[in-house]
């Protein structure tokens, strides 16, 4: 059974920085590419970052670009998200996905104050 358990959400104020981890329990974990998404309450989940399995080729939103790093660790199954320039329009429930077989996470809330 696939598991994708996101972590490293909280308050932080607009400028600050806060590191989202993602650990997935999947055995073929380098065999996929994986992305974050953000929904924020009242609005459609969206794209925010994807990183290629081997970790090369990395892809963002244009709302993010700039401030947030996607990065992976093949030998221990996580991702990561790197956020700096924390705005309140970041506010959102960030979750994990592994591209193609669409497993998700259950999310991790960022709360930006303005």
């Amino acid at each position: 059974q696939v598991q994708l358990v996101e972590s490293g959400g909280g308050l932080v104020q607009a400028g600050g920085s806060l590191r989202l981890s993602c650990a997935a329990s999947i055995r073929t974990f380098s065999s996929y590419p994986m992305a974050w998404y953000r929904q924020a309450p009242g609005k459609e989940r969206e794209f925010v970052a994807r990183i290629s399995n081997s970790g090369s080729t990395l892809l963002y939103a244009n709302s993010v670009k700039g401030r947030f790093t996607i990065s992976r660790d093949n030998a221990k199954n996580m991702v990561y998200l790197q956020m700096n320039s924390l705005k309140p329009e970041d506010t959102a429930v960030y979750y994990c996905n592994v591209v193609g077989p669409g497993y998700w996470g259950q999310g991790t809330q960022v709360t930006v104050s303005s």
